[in-house]
């Protein structure tokens, strides 16, 4: 039931015409660029070992994709990373699957797309890792490493590290409000907070930081992020306190004080019920 809606709130964000979606990319470094669509952000890096890419968006925005990364340099992408298993950020695995592409994730995203998928689908990632891993190529070392029970229980964080650029796919929300805690998916919105804290101390001031929506980013937009997750949950657990119903607590209205914009397909009551349901997993696991 869960995946079914889940699959209903993705398709209906990508039903969108491709002609509609404006694709822009921003230059970080010379072999380093960001492309910002419908979906998941993009990176890619170019060079003399060829061409991959962190998160691939929707399956119909893929020609487009190609096209764009053609323009920096012409191929196809050899490695595919996946961040996470949602659709806005590996529905392109299949098209560039069939170009030679070789993906790469955690091994819940293999899970996870394996029961979307099926086990003989060219969607699934054919290298997956369990802790972490390191893809050397273009001169560059990108350290992928996993964060369990955050965004979902398969996120993955990438550090280009002679590039100082982290990739963090859906850890980071950069638009201004609460993220999307995926709790039936492996979520967690205290898992989510210690991933932040842990993605600020790894890096420094000049590291560019690559949200999986919004604009680039940086170590100070990490915390000012981090801040209003520990506030969202500070509110949350007051008018949680008690063991109210999430009826009770809706009414409460705990996230009101924060004054935030809400989009469609994530309304207020939607987030409540989601950090409900992530702090009531937590407090009945210590």
């Amino acid at each position: 039931m869960r995946l079914k809606l889940l699959l209903l709130v993705i398709t209906l964000i990508s039903g969108v015409a491709q002609s509609d979606v404006t694709f822009n990319v921003e230059k970080i470094t010379d072999n380093l660029h960001v492309l910002y669509g419908r979906g998941g952000n993009i990176a890619i890096s170019t060079g003399d070992d060829g061409i991959y890419i962190v998160d691939d968006q929707f399956a119909n925005l893929s020609e487009q994709i190609k096209k764009k990364i053609s323009a920096l340099q012409p191929g196809s992408a050899e490695f595919i990373i996946n961040t996470h298993y949602h659709k806005d950020h590996t529905g392109g695995n299949e098209n560039f699957a069939k170009d030679g592409g070789h993906i790469i994730a955690h091994h819940n995203v293999h899970k996870r797309l394996k029961v979307e998928h099926g086990s003989n689908s060219k969607h699934l990632p054919v290298l997956t890792f369990g802790h972490d891993m390191a893809l050397h190529f273009n001169a560059e070392k990108a350290e992928i490493r996993h964060f369990a029970h955050a965004h979902t229980d398969g996120d993955s964080v990438i550090y280009f590290k002679n590039a100082n650029v982290v990739h963090m796919g859906d850890l980071y929300f950069n638009l201004g409000g609460l993220p999307f805690v995926d709790v039936q998916g492996g979520g967690s919105l205290s898992g989510l907070i210690s991933a932040i804290e842990q993605v600020i101390s790894d890096v420094d001031g000049q590291t560019k930081v690559i949200p999986g929506h919004g604009p680039l980013s940086d170590r100070d937009g990490l915390k000012t992020y981090l801040a209003l997750l520990k506030k969202a949950r500070t509110l949350m657990t007051v008018s949680m306190d008690g063991k109210k119903s999430l009826e009770s607590v809706q009414k409460l209205d705990p996230l009101g004080p924060l004054n935030l914009k809400y989009a469609n397909w994530l309304p207020k009551e939607r987030v409540v019920k989601l950090f409900y349901l992530s702090l009531k997993g937590e407090s009945k696991s210590d």
